[in-house]
């Protein structure tokens, strides 16, 4: 059961709904009543896409699903790549529902041979709104092989997103990821990594910034298949208005994975009362001499800082904007390239400031 299926066959029962357990705060089924013709192919022109004076490099475009199929970075190799995954309709919408309508299914493979290097920045923008889209992408590290890779998702509010990226680590491989998203009438970004081989590394980090009656589900399932391989994970959300988030995320140690190091936290505040957070990590071990943990907290913000905050002078949206902002920041200061973390504290700041949008002073 999948969105992807559903669009390819025209059929709504395909859909997972809330009787599946992981996607019981997702549901898709309940949500959706009819499906939407195919998106046809793009023939407008495209404007440069958020922050490109910020992380100069090639950019490759897939445009309703529609782009390239595969890219491959050579053994040995470092490269700095830009990919938009772009909505857009027959024409460029204003990505608030006026116009689009439509369903696609996007893939991609990503491969990285020996020893090569890549630094990502994926951005999934929307030019037009009321989208049905699944994203599906497969990602495949080889032997001492790094990537790191930064992904901003400003899907439009009426849209429904699904993106899942499979990666898979060889002996060694080193994967950094985090992810940034404002959310939208349903989304989720789910990431299956497998750690195929000895000594790899993941650090998985993400952020969600949710208002509205937006919804962002940020699911994970982390396999050992082999000793000695180490993730650590970190989620941050702020939600207010009527927004929702949800954070599901599995560990799963397989016998075998002995030596394994494995962590999991994620922590949320909720700025109104009818805002919601759902969160589930979940550890299953079938290994001896492991390291795991996993932990989860939801709260409001600390209402003596507020005070504090509005003792100097700032209004209570702004230091509640300011509160969210430090919290929130832990996750960026996990970034690694300067190029990228500069490019995700922007993001984080236009995210903070509703009337801006992340990303919207850099479309020029």
């Amino acid at each position: 059961m999948s969105l992807a299926e559903a669009l390819q066959h025209g059929d709504l029962t395909r859909l997972p709904s809330r009787r599946e357990e992981d996607w019981r705060w997702s549901d898709l089924r309940g949500l959706i009543r009819a499906l939407p013709p195919a998106a046809p192919a793009f023939s407008g022109a495209l404007p440069p896409g958020p922050f490109a004076a910020r992380f100069p490099a090639e950019r490759l475009c897939l445009v309703n699903g529609r782009g390239p199929d595969t890219i491959e970075i050579a053994a040995g190799e470092n490269a700095r790549l830009g990919l938009r995954l772009v909505a857009a309709g027959e024409g460029q919408g204003d990505g608030e529902g006026q116009g689009g309508g439509e369903g696609y299914v996007g893939r991609l493979r990503l491969t990285l041979g020996a020893g090569a290097s890549l630094v990502l920045l994926q951005t999934h923008e929307a030019l037009t709104g009321g989208y049905l889209a699944q994203t599906d992408l497969e990602i495949v590290l080889g032997p001492g092989a790094r990537l790191e890779r930064l992904v901003l998702v400003a899907d439009a509010a009426d849209a429904v997103a699904v993106t899942l990226s499979h990666v898979h680590l060889a002996e060694g491989a080193t994967f950094v990821e985090t992810v940034l998203t404002t959310g939208a009438r349903r989304q989720r970004l789910e990431t299956r990594l497998t750690h195929a081989a000895r000594h790899s590394a993941a650090t998985l980090s993400g952020l969600y910034r949710l208002a509205g009656r937006r919804h962002a589900d940020l699911t994970s399932l982390i396999r050992h298949e082999a000793p000695q391989a180490r993730t650590d994970q970190l989620v941050r959300g702020v939600v207010d208005d009527q927004a929702r988030g949800v954070f599901q995320g599995r560990i799963l140690v397989q016998p075998g994975a002995d030596g394994t190091d494995s962590r999991m936290g994620h922590h949320a505040l909720i700025l109104s009362d009818r805002a919601e957070v759902d969160a589930k990590p979940e550890l299953e071990i079938y290994a001896d001499d492991v390291s795991c943990a996993h932990g989860a907290t939801v709260g409001a913000l600390d209402a003596e800082a507020l005070f504090y905050a509005r003792q100097r002078g700032l209004s209570e949206a702004e230091a509640r904007a300011l509160l969210s902002d430090a919290f929130l920041g832990a996750v960026l200061d996990r970034i690694v390239d300067p190029e990228l973390e500069a490019v995700g504290r922007a993001w984080l700041e236009a995210a903070v400031s509703p009337e801006v949008g992340p990303g919207a002073e850099t479309l020029a």
